[in-house]
């Protein structure tokens, strides 16, 4: 299992990001999907969650209404689309794989993550 995440970078307050994951080296479809976050001197957070075939979503209390995570198993990738970001939302995006048992909310429940991908928002 491989997870690449990408479109990280600057935005503005107030701004939109969408990032992308890509899974390779298995049957995308099997497993379910996680984005996590890590803001400097915090620890790693839930932010959202979907199941195998896109419809059971699931979000922090936080992202909901702003953050919206979707899949294209054809494509074997995760989505990650971010409106009216504040400051707050800088942090170290990660994008995780879910085969096993366990909660949609629980990172403990992904394995393996990918390298994170920066998202810097400025105020």
């Amino acid at each position: 299992v491989q997870l690449q995440a990408s479109g990280g970078g600057l935005v503005q307050a107030g701004g939109s990001l969408t990032l992308s994951c890509v899974d390779s080296g298995h049957t995308f479809s099997d497993n379910g999907m996680a984005w996590s976050r890590q803001a400097p001197g915090k620890e790693r957070e839930f932010v959202a969650s979907v199941g195998r075939n896109g419809r059971s979503r699931y979000y922090a209390d936080s992202m909901k209404g702003r953050f919206t995570i979707s899949r294209d198993n054809a494509k074997s990738t995760v989505y990650l689309q971010m409106k009216t970001l504040t400051a707050e939302d800088t942090a170290v995006y990660y994008c995780g794989a879910k085969f096993g048992q366990g909660s949609y909310m629980s990172l403990d429940s992904f394995n393996p993550w990918g390298h994170g991908t920066q998202v810097t928002v400025s105020s």
